[in-house]
C-alpha cells in the first residue's frame, strides 16, 4: 500500500510528548518532511529533529505555543524555504489543567477561573491553526488533518467533566469541517488514544490499574504510542482517499 506522503511537510504539535514523538517518526519513516512542534522542551525537540534528519532537510523543530499558533506559521513563512506549505496538520499538544478537587467539592462548585482555561486552551487553538493551515492545502487541492482526543472524551471520566468538554469539542469540529473542505482535497478526522503506554503512564499508573485496564480490552493489551502513531499516519496519508469527519478510536476494542 502506498502511503504517499513522502516530501508533504508534516507539523506535529506536541511532538515531544510520548504518542506525538512517534508519530513524528512514523512521518519521517515515510519520507516526509517533519516539524517538530514544541512548547518548552527545545533540546528534545532539536534531538528529534536531527535524529529524523534535519541535517539533510527533513526536519525542523518548532516553537509552538497554544495561545500563539500565528506566529508560529509567521516564521516558518518568513523562512521563505517552503515548511510554511503545511499538507498534514496533527494536533497532539494539550494543555491538562483539570482541577483536582478536595474531598467533597463538587462539580458545580469548582470556580469558573479554574475550568475555563481548560476548555478554551484545549480546543480553541487547535480551531484556530486548522484555519490557518486550510487555505493553503484547498490551494494545492490536497490536506490531511489529524486531531489528538482523548478516552475521556467517549467514556467519560469522574473529575474530568471540563477536559472531557473540551476534547469531545473537537469531535464536532472535525464532522462540520469535514464537510467544509471535503471537496477541496482536505480530509479532517480525529484519532482517539485510550489508555497509552507512554514513558508518563508507566512511571505513574500503578500495575494493578494497568492490569485492570488490560483486562477491559477486547485485544488484551493496552496501546503503545506506535499504535497511535500509525492510525494518525494512515487517515493523513494518500492511501486515505475517502475517510473524512470519523473518529478512530485506538484501545483495543474497548
Amino acid at each position: 500500500m502506498e502511503l504517499a506522503v513522502a516530501d508533504r511537510v508534516v507539523l506535529v504539535t506536541g511532538a515531544t510528548g510520548g504518542i506525538g514523538r512517534e508519530i513524528a517518526r512514523a512521518f519521517a519513516a515515510e519520507d516526509a518532511r517533519v516539524l517538530i512542534g514544541y512548547h518548552s522542551k527545545e533540546r528534545e525537540a532539536v534531538d528529534l529533529a536531527e535524529e529524523l534528519g534535519a541535517a539533510k532537510g527533513r526536519a525542523r523543530a518548532v516553537r509552538y505555543a497554544l495561545t500563539e499558533p500565528e506566529r508560529t506559521l509567521d516564521e516558518l513563512a518568513a523562512a521563505g524555504d517552503g515548511w510554511a506549505d503545511i499538507d498534514v496538520l496533527v494536533t497532539s499538544a494539550v494543555r491538562m489543567m483539570a482541577t483536582r478537587r478536595a474531598p467533597g467539592v463538587r462539580f458545580e462548585d469548582v470556580p469558573v477561573e479554574d475550568w475555563e482555561p481548560v476548555v478554551q486552551q484545549n480546543l480553541a487553538p487547535t480551531l484556530r491553526l486548522a484555519q490557518l493551515v486550510v487555505p493553503g492545502m484547498r490551494r494545492r487541492g490536497w490536506g490531511r488533518i489529524a486531531l489528538l482526543s482523548s478516552h475521556v472524551a467517549v467514556d467519560g471520566h469522574r473529575g474530568q467533566e471540563f477536559y472531557g468538554a473540551a476534547k469531545s469539542g473537537l469531535h464536532g469540529f472535525a464532522r462540520s469541517l469535514a464537510w467544509d473542505t471535503g471537496a477541496d482535497g482536505v480530509l479532517v478526522n480525529v484519532v482517539c488514544p485510550g489508555l497509552t503506554l507512554t514513558e508518563r503512564a508507566l512511571s505513574g499508573l500503578p500495575a494493578a490499574v494497568r492490569e485492570q485496564e488490560t483486562a477491559r480490552t477486547a485485544s488484551g493489551r493496552l496501546s503503545v504510542p506506535a499504535d497511535v502513531a500509525n492510525a494518525v499516519l494512515f487517515v493523513c496519508s494518500g492511501a486515505n482517499g475517502n475517510i473524512t469527519g470519523e473518529v478512530l478510536t485506538v484501545a483495543g476494542g474497548r
